[in-house]
This record gives structure tokens, sequence and C-alpha cells, in this order.
């Protein structure tokens, strides 16, 4: 299969300030993030709304890919006025009204070896239409899971607050064996062994009416839907506590679904081939879904100025 029979809608990248054409958008097989997973990236969602496509919160995106590359010492080569302009750019000449977006920096072509300081900082901005990660029928039935047998690797080893490449080793591990043990995804806890997040989302559960996350200290990412999630169950009346969580509530919980910007909101039907509450995505999973839905839709106010609209002139078949 090539390259453009698994990306057919993609024209463009935006690389290092200008776009090229998707075939050209290559790197050196010497290049530094290649050898040492020296990179940081973005998941972002482009949603077509009632009022025209929207950006689900850039800005929150754009400052937290900072914040990764900072960790790792990479000074990002434009600002963040230039990366939005870059990523609306990279939609309008994709023509896609709606579209999963993936910025990357990463080391680039230098002098072979551990230390990365001599590489160049290279900044790429990716957009192709992707649907629901775990299944376009996941919202409505929910996937099982497993907790897997790797850990979450503790805050003295990888900074889970950087969104690295390299971290991501560690999510294959545990999506590989979920996958091969027949669930959807994987569950990795933390050093402790208390629950840390999925291969590669957030994770909530429901115990007794109130909605319930692990903290950012059990070696998780701060995902910016994970974050939505707690504003919306906020505003609507829902208890909502940041707390460790014990393998064992797993188990006994009454509903459980993960976040993040691929998967959205996935409600988890069984763990470890036990069903949560009677195996069907519960009131409060729904009433966050049915929420969350109509912000990206558009169909109510945009209250927290989450999306940032951009133009996108739709490519028109031609008529004979």
């Amino acid at each position: 299969m090539s390259p453009r029979d698994l990306y057919p809608d993609v024209q463009w990248i935006w690389m290092n300030g200008q776009l090229v054409e998707f075939e050209k958008a290559t790197v050196h097989v010497m290049t530094h993030a290649l050898h040492y997973g020296s990179g940081v990236f973005e998941g972002i969602r482009c949603y077509k709304t009632r009022q025209g496509s929207g950006v689900f919160r850039l800005p929150e995106h754009l400052k937290r890919l900072r914040n990764s590359a900072k960790i790792y010492r990479m000074e990002l080569p434009f600002s963040d006025a230039e990366l939005t302009q870059a990523t609306l750019t990279t939609i309008q000449a994709n023509e896609l009204e709606a579209c999963y977006i993936r910025p990357l920096v990463y080391r680039g072509l230098g002098p072979m070896g551990v230390n990365p300081l001599n590489a160049p900082v290279e900044t790429s901005i990716a957009v192709w239409p992707w649907g629901r990660y775990l299944g376009e029928d996941a919202i409505e039935r929910g996937v099982d899971v497993c907790v897997s047998s790797w850990r979450r690797a503790a805050p003295s080893t990888f900074p889970a607050t950087a969104k690295a490449t390299g971290n991501y080793l560690n999510a294959q591990l545990i999506k590989m064996e979920a996958l091969g043990n027949g669930y959807a995804e994987g569950i990795g806890l933390d050093i402790s062994g208390h629950v840390s997040e999925g291969a590669g989302e957030n994770i909530f559960l429901v115990k007794d009416g109130a909605l319930i996350t692990p903290p950012v200290a059990s070696s998780l990412l701060a995902g910016i839907t994970r974050d939505a999630i707690l504003t919306i169950a906020s505003e609507l009346g829902i208890p909502v506590r940041e707390q460790l969580v014990p393998r064992g509530m797993l188990y006994t919980c009454e509903e459980l679904f993960f976040t993040g910007t691929a998967v959205e909101i996935a409600p988890i039907r069984s763990v470890d081939r036990l069903p949560v509450g009677d195996g069907l995505p519960g009131e409060i999973t729904r009433r966050l879904i049915a929420e969350f839905q109509r912000i990206v839709a558009g169909e109510v106010p945009d209250r927290h100025g989450w999306l940032t609209p951009v133009f996108v002139a739709v490519r028109q078949e031609a008529v004979s």
C-alpha cells in the first residue's frame, strides 16, 4: 500500500514555514528523532459545525506543545500566532471541513549521538480525515479493555506532562498486548499500582454518582479533552473528584470511559472481561457525550471559546 493509498485526501503538509506536496514531505534517515525519539507533538481535531469548520481548543494544544518542547529544551522556531495560521492554512489547502491535526516538533538531521542539542528543531503540521479511534460504534456499544502488565513510567524517568514521541513506545506495548489478547485497548497502572490512563487516552469512572479521574501525578498526560469533560461535568452539576484510583475500582464502578482527542469520549463496557455496570454506557457518560457533541457540532453557543473558526472552500466534484 502506497502513502497516497493511506492518505488519499491529503495534498499538502506544512513543513518549516511552507506548504509541501504530500509526496515531498520527507525527512532524512539520519534524522535525530528517528534514532532517539527526540520529538514532541499534539493531536487536535477540526470539527464541521453549524457555523462552519472549527478547531477544538487550538490555543490550549499549542500551549501544551510549547511546554512539551520546553521540557526537552527544544526552542520552537515559530510563535503561537504563526502556528495557528499554519494550522488553518493547512486545513484550507487540503479543503477539509473536518479532520485530525498533527503538529510535530522534532530534532532533525544533525550529528549522531544521544546529545540532541546540535540537531536542528524542525516543525511540521499534517491533517487528515480520521474517524473515532476505537471504532465508530464505540460510542453506542462501548469497548472491552484490559489492565496491562506494562506500567507507566515513573515521574523521575520520562515526564508524562510532555507529549513526547518517545513516551509512546510504552503506549505501543500496552496497545499491542491488549490487541493480542482480544481487547480494544489497555489500561496502564502507575509505578505504585494506581490507575494511570489508557495507551493513548485519559480515563474517568463513575462511583456512587460522582465522576472520578486519576490525578496528573499518576503519570498521565493532562488531556485537553479531559479538562473539557471536567468543565462540562461541573456545569451539568455532576460531582467531580481527582483522586488516586486503585485497580479494584475499575471492577466495581458503575460507569467507565476514555477521553482524548482521537477517541473523543468512548464508554468502556468491560475490564478484564468483567462488565462495567450493566455493560452499557451509563447515564452520566451519555449526558457528557451528548453535551460534548452539541458543543463541537455548534448546536449550542461556544460559551468557552473552544472553537477557532476556519474557512474551508470545499473541493467541488467535476460535473460532466
